[in-house]
């Protein structure tokens, strides 16, 4: 019957190609059933469709009457919330284009992305936010008000240009009870072809870029991924990745106003773990980071275990994983297989993922970075179905998802219905569908470079396999050719050195150099546990990496993947960075993917001494 359902729903909305008809056609259909829910003081509470919709009303209503103009910009800031996603919806109704800020941002990088997008409104959480602005107040004519919705410790704060969320909401039920056809006039402006938002690059090579993406672009990819995934009204998802990022705005905002499930805001950004647990959602997705760090975080549990538990669970694991590849590789498991599996589901992988909130997941997808080919197969292992997805923010975020029950090891499944692929000489992926994005924000060079005759060029490299499965090698730019004229491709081998337990995260060095190097960042907490079971003394992050046991285990990781890769790919001499990696410091982006370019600058007197 659910099935039935959301194909009906699918195919009634393929008309509605702008944010305010989908948005109006969620509420006329769903008024009163739960859209999101929020944590307050330990209490989960629910907003109705109804109240999603008064709210961005008034924020609109009141924006509107403060001087916001169809395809003006206004900016948000700060972690999820109810009122983020409030603001979001009220801009794009009338017309507005809305601009996501990551949260961790310096202020100098809110400036910037607040100044380039000419924003009329910034949005901001809390006080923290709001001191940014207060850096460079005097440098943005443009902005008319600030907004903010968590006044905590703001009471004796006064300023003309500040007003709070409840302020706004109290300014639009006036606009509204004097114009109350205002909000509706100006949704029945907007056109397929206006902007909807404009997502900033985390920048991993330079000064953000603005990604325009239009109403047309937002609700087709909405439609397309359902044509894969299978979404219900029924389903709960859990919204804490940045806001600001295409992958968590698909979901918490342009698939949910189509489909109607529910979101569920987690409290913190350090409470995901426990909120997973409390909402147990029925589609999970995240970054690698998080996946990689949920099957650390197992496999060290496991090694404090008993002896009897930790055979168990590796017995366990193995007939999980034999029924894995059995399933990757588009073979059903054989009648013992079966039996076993469901032998090893019931006395150990039920228990496990009820403990991790994953045990409602029918799907959950790994996004934004290439995850490790052991991670994945430990979760298909375990009964969880997380599939790799590939696509950029250019691309509207999606290009290619794995159907559910036909993952294939390697491979970030089939494009999606709509979308065309195709591989050019040297092996660059390009793409095109109607979600392909209308250009960078002032940036027409850039736009040029990127769209050639309707073709995306994603800068990536891959290749289509016979079952028309693509498989990512790299980063165009980022492949390496050595001195001795061999071509190899370090994601490749990165990917490799993360599904050790000890090992974070890579840089693979070797461009015009004689052999392959690496700099190695340390997973914090397995390394620190290891220490601590060995007795190996140290007092800070520094004397931990430079100790020689820890150096001696990092070395037998490394060779384990040697033993795997031919030999022009092997890592001769690797180093362990010194210090953590932080986003402040610009070394990784908000969804944890390293600076490659950074990094190297950075780090240049570790490589050159490698060589």
């Amino acid at each position: 019957m659910e099935k039935k359902e959301s194909m009906a729903m699918k195919n009634s909305n393929t008309k509605f190609e702008t944010i305010p008809e989908v948005f109006n056609k969620a509420v006329a259909e769903n008024g009163s059933r739960v859209s999101m829910r929020t944590k307050d003081f330990g209490i989960w509470h629910d907003i109705s469709w109804n109240e999603y919709y008064d709210k961005a009303k008034k924020v609109g209503s009141a924006l509107v009457s403060m001087g916001f103009k169809k395809g003006d910009a206004a900016c948000i800031i700060g972690d999820n919330a109810i009122e983020w996603v409030m603001a979001d919806m009220g801009i794009q109704c009338i017309g507005g284009v809305s601009v996501g800020i990551y949260s961790t941002n310096a202020w100098q990088q809110v400036e910037y992305v607040v100044d380039h997008c000419d924003a009329k409104f910034l949005f901001v959480e809390n006080e923290e936010q709001l001191d940014k602005w207060l850096m460079f107040k005097e440098k943005t004519p443009l902005l008319k008000k600030v907004i903010i919705w968590d006044t905590k410790g703001l009471s004796a704060f006064k300023d003309p240009m500040v007003m709070t969320f409840n302020q706004l909401l109290e300014k639009g039920n006036r606009v509204c009870e004097e114009q109350p056809d205002l909000f509706e006039n100006m949704q029945a402006r907007v056109t397929p072809d206006d902007l909807a938002v404009i997502i900033y690059t985390s920048g991993t090579t330079g000064p953000p870029k603005g990604a325009m993406l239009t109403h047309k672009n937002v609700t087709w990819m909405a439609g397309a991924v359902n044509d894969t995934l299978e979404i219900y009204k029924t389903d709960n998802v859990l919204s804490f990745l940045p806001l600001c990022h295409v992958f968590e705005r698909l979901f918490t905002v342009f698939i949910h106003l189509r489909y109607a499930y529910i979101v569920n805001f987690v409290e913190k950004p350090d409470t995901v773990m426990q909120n997973m647990v409390e909402v147990s959602p029925t589609i999970g997705y995240a970054v690698p980071r998080i996946w990689e760090k949920y099957y650390s975080n197992i496999m060290i549990k496991m090694s404090d275990a008993t002896w009897f538990k930790r055979s168990v669970f590796n017995i366990a694991l193995k007939i999980g994983k034999n029924r894995a590849d059995s399933i990757m590789n588009f073979k059903t498991p054989g009648p013992v297989q079966s039996l076993l599996y469901k032998l090893a589901w019931f006395t150990v992988f039920r228990k496990l993922k009820e403990r991790l909130g994953f045990e409602k997941i029918r799907v959950a997808i790994s996004g934004a970075a290439p995850i490790s080919k052991d991670v994945l197969r430990f979760f298909q292992s375990i009964g969880m179905n997380l599939i790799e997805g590939y696509g950029q923010t250019e691309g509207t975020g999606v290009t290619t998802l794995s159907p559910v029950g036909k993952t294939k090891f390697g491979t970030v499944g089939l494009a999606l219905k709509g979308i065309d692929i195709k591989i050019t000489e040297d092996g660059e992926i390009l793409v095109r569908s109607p979600a392909v994005f209308k250009g960078y924000y002032k940036n027409d060079e850039s736009t040029k470079e990127t769209i050639v005759d309707d073709w995306l060029l994603t800068g990536d490299v891959g290749a289509i396999d016979k079952d028309g499965f693509l498989k990512i090698t790299d980063r165009k730019k980022d492949i390496i050719v050595t001195a001795g004229g061999k071509n190899i491709t370090p994601q490749y081998i990165e990917n490799k050195l993360k599904a050790s337990i000890y090992i974070n995260d890579s840089v693979v060095i070797g461009d015009r150099r004689k052999f392959i190097s690496c700099l190695i960042m340390i997973d914090e907490d397995n390394v620190v546990k290891f220490a601590q079971d060995n007795k190996v003394q140290f007092s800070t992050y520094k004397d931990l990496t430079h100790n020689e046991q820890i150096i001696e285990l990092i070395d037998k990781e490394v060779k384990k993947v040697n033993s795997t890769l031919a030999r022009v790919e092997n890592i001769r001499k690797f180093t362990i960075l010194p210090k953590r990696l932080y986003e402040e410091d610009g070394e990784v982006t908000p969804t944890m993917k390293i600076k490659r370019k950074f990094v190297n600058e950075a780090f240049k007197d570790l490589i050159e001494a490698m060589y």
